[in-house]
């Protein structure tokens, strides 16, 4: 669930709030794409089918709402939705999206860029699946003061940590 907990600092950065006003839910019939609750406790959701052409045509078409062949409502995807804790031993990135969001700064881009090389070795069978998590949060404890000020600022934060997570798991410059 890296995604998950690269949307925390997405999340934090987006709508200038401190990481302990978000909580992850698992929804397993992704039809609850987001929620928010406001200070009153009412909760506001965009729903959606579970197909990604919905997001992807709204992508194409922004900032209209362009007609869509597509059914969006049907009662039998939106009848039953359901809402799970996630458990931090079964999902250990979680917990390095906090921490990336506490640290603000550079440390999205470096967790971002660790996890890319960290997929990528695995994929290429030079890295254990369970070894991810381990290789990033080492890569993001290690991250030295990075500014970020700029896009260019992201981008060597960024080829900061990709290069420390090659090297960590001692791959190639070049994948």
């Amino acid at each position: 669930m890296m995604n998950k907990a690269l949307e925390i600092v997405e999340a934090c950065h987006l709508f200038n709030i401190s990481p302990e006003k978000i909580k992850i839910v698992l929804h397993r019939q992704s039809v609850a794409h987001s929620m928010v609750e406001f200070e009153d406790g009412s909760v506001m959701a965009q729903l959606g089918p579970p197909d990604m052409a919905f997001p992807i045509h709204y992508a194409l078409n922004w900032p209209h709402r362009a007609r869509f062949p597509r059914n969006g409502f049907d009662q039998k995807v939106f009848a039953n939705l359901n809402f799970d804790n996630p458990s931090p031993e079964r999902w250990p990135a979680l917990e390095l999206g906090w921490e990336a969001a506490r640290a603000g700064g550079a440390a999205g881009a470096v967790l971002n860029g660790a996890d890319e090389i960290a997929v990528e070795a695995f994929l290429a069978g030079d890295l254990e699946f369970l070894s991810i998590i381990d290789v990033c949060r080492q890569a993001l404890r290690s991250m030295p003061e990075l500014p970020l000020e700029s896009i260019e600022d992201a981008l060597k934060a960024d080829a900061w940590a990709r290069e420390y997570t090659r090297e960590l798991i001692s791959l190639p410059t070049q994948l």
